[in-house]
């Protein structure tokens, strides 16, 4: 599509509230850690100093990646047994009691879903789970 001057313009407005926003996003952000600010900091030195990195979500898988090979290679001669307590997430119920929550299918011990969870996603993964199924019982045919 072509370039309209209106469009050129759009995105020049658009760099500058970026940026505009960027600053308060990165005080916010501050904040919201408790990271202590100087008195008053204006914002170009706010600018100067802490920058926030935006990074794409390929450039992070491949971070992570590089670093399980490293880990593998390194940790070949121990025999290790992979827990699964980043799978499962405790949560206090109202009634006092915990609540054991799967990060995979979103269930809890009793296998009822959270509240919060819509009827439309339990729905999507519901089908998802039930294609995984079909196509394995047609491998186990061949």
């Amino acid at each position: 599509m072509a370039k309209s001057l209106r469009s050129r313009w759009k995105r020049k407005c658009r760099a500058v509230k970026r940026e505009r926003y960027a600053v308060k996003e990165l005080a916010r952000l501050k904040k919201m850690l408790g990271i202590k600010e100087e008195d008053k900091v204006t914002e170009t030195e706010v600018m100067e100093s802490d920058q926030v990195i935006f990074l794409d979500a390929g450039q992070i898988n491949k971070d992570k990646k590089n670093k399980k090979a490293k880990k593998v290679s390194e940790d070949d001669d121990e025999d290790v047994e992979m827990s699964s307590d980043d799978e499962k997430i405790e949560i206090d119920g109202d009634n006092g009691k915990k609540r054991i929550f799967s990060t995979k299918t979103l269930k809890d011990q009793n296998g009822q879903y959270p509240v919060w969870l819509h009827k439309r996603k339990i729905s999507k993964m519901n089908k998802g789970t039930q294609k995984k199924i079909k196509k394995k019982s047609k491998k186990r045919r061949v």
